[in-house]
């Protein structure tokens, strides 16, 4: 028994059996999606004025890299770009031009989550440093001449840990001062001179960590939504390299079914970069 509209579109609707399955699968997704875009501005709204580390649960401004966010909007841009040529390359029934597309945006989707890796390294690495006279100090660390990396949570460094090892002092790379707004002060110097390093003693520390989502609610919604949306990129990115390699055979036994499961890998792929629009300005310049 054939399963009919598996790639012929019904004749009322114009649709066929897997176009209305991913349309109902990416409603779920604005569902799961706008919860946690709600939550993040819900929390925003609600924290007390002033600019953290300064006050305790104000909210960060600045943190991010704008530059880098950017350029890793423009990344997926380009892939959404690509991925509908693939699609109208194979309408024109060139495999082979439908393939290079392919590659360069499953090549953009890994670019992206590399970029997107380097930014967890930097936040992984970043520390508050919270003093008992009531001063708090953010910046790069260093401990015993090295600094601590994401890629080593052994390195996550705590009061509790550097007693334990009994370090004495640490150094602070402490960041340039910034105004209520999180723009940097224009007093501030650039390059080395505003990012001076500074001395610390460990017995002078109150508490610190890292930016991770247990530092602020700031960062907890900030890694939660980023990497949801990352897996989302690496599962669309498998799916589309599969398309290009194994699963082409289905281009000569059934061409017409290959290309609307290109159609339908393309419409998540287009959700993917239209989640990352909606979340690059909110997080990241609001």
């Amino acid at each position: 028994m054939e399963i009919p509209y598996t790639y012929k579109a019904r004749p009322d609707t114009g649709l066929y059996n897997a176009k209305v399955g991913i349309w109902l699968f990416l409603a779920s997704e604005i569902m799961l999606f706008g919860a946690l875009f709600s939550a993040y501005i819900l929390l925003r709204v609600s924290a007390p004025v002033g600019f953290w580390p300064d006050v305790a649960l104000g909210w960060p401004r600045g943190l991010l890299n704008i530059p880098i966010g950017t350029f890793n909007t423009a990344v997926l841009i380009t892939s959404s770009v690509t991925v509908v040529l693939a699609w109208a390359s194979l309408k024109m029934n060139n495999f082979a031009r439908f393939r290079v597309y392919m590659v360069i945006t499953v090549v953009c989707a890994l670019a992206f989550l590399g970029i997107k890796s380097f930014e967890y390294n930097d936040k992984f690495s970043h520390y508050v440093v919270r003093l008992k006279d009531g001063k708090a100090l953010t910046g790069h660390i260093e401990v015993n001449g090295k600094h601590p990396r994401f890629w080593n949570f052994n390195d996550q460094w705590s009061v509790a840990k550097l007693t334990e090892q009994k370090v004495e002092k640490i150094k602070v790379e402490v960041d340039p001062p910034r105004d209520i707004h999180g723009h940097v002060k224009k007093d501030a110097g650039h390059g080395a001179a505003a990012h001076a390093a500074q001395e610390v003693a460990v017995s002078d520390i109150e508490s610190m960590g890292s930016y991770t989502p247990a530092t602020h609610p700031f960062f907890a919604v900030y890694f939660l939504i980023t990497a949801l949306h990352g897996l989302h990129v690496l599962g669309g990115a498998l799916v589309l390299a599969y398309f290009a390699f194994p699963g082409a055979k289905m281009w000569k036994s059934n061409p017409e079914q290959f290309i609307n499961r290109i159609e339908v890998g393309g419409l998540f792929w287009h959700f993917v970069d239209l989640v990352w629009i909606f979340l690059f300005p909110v997080v990241y310049l609001l």
